[in-house]
């Protein structure tokens, strides 16, 4: 019963996933539709973080939309960066990933993150948004619709043989003709 899957492809301005490839080509081989994520960094621009991931991904034609991933990591938590460079940087991938691929990158996030820089910014209101809450369903305060919901992290899949011991799991707030509206058209 799944019908979608997102691969990890990069991270920061120069990280690719050392199973990206791998994981794309085999899913890629499925009847799921797929799509590609980038896990954004605080301590990089955003400019040559999306160069980084459209080098990496190249033509998502008929795939899903790019994401990028805004969470916490290491000290981010105790150490927020600051709002106003964290938007700058996020506006331009988000501009970057836009021209290149014709359509707005979803914005996968916490409460946390989403109440510290995106909640009330206008700019980011627009974009799908994907909510990480692994123990409530999204605060209907975080937007009137929230397009993907992980609400697991600790999943074990049947038929999975991978070395991670649980899979991140989500799901679709909407049908699967609507989920068809997430698929990148030609752009180019």
């Amino acid at each position: 019963n799944i019908d979608f899957a997102y691969i990890k492809a990069t991270e920061g301005s120069s990280h690719v996933d050392e199973k990206f490839e791998e994981n794309w080509k085999n899913a890629s081989k499925t009847s799921l539709k797929i799509g590609a994520y980038h896990f954004f960094s605080f301590d990089s621009e955003g400019e040559t973080q999306a160069e980084n991931f459209i080098r990496t991904v190249g033509n998502l034609e008929g795939k899903l939309l790019p994401v990028i991933d805004v969470e916490y990591y290491g000290d981010k938590f105790k150490n927020p960066p600051d709002k106003e460079k964290v938007i700058k940087e996020l506006k331009d991938m988000c501009a970057c990933l836009e021209l290149e691929y014709g359509v707005k990158p979803m914005l996968y996030t916490t409460n946390k993150v989403y109440h510290k820089y995106l909640k009330g910014e206008f700019d980011f209101e627009e974009y799908p948004l994907w909510i990480r809450d692994v123990y409530f369903t999204p605060d209907i305060t975080i937007q009137d619709e929230w397009t993907l919901w992980q609400y697991s992290d600790t999943s074990i899949l049947e038929g999975y043989s991978g070395s991670e011991k649980y899979i991140d799991v989500n799901v679709f707030n909407g049908d699967l003709v609507e989920l068809n509206d997430l698929l990148v058209e030609g752009f180019r």
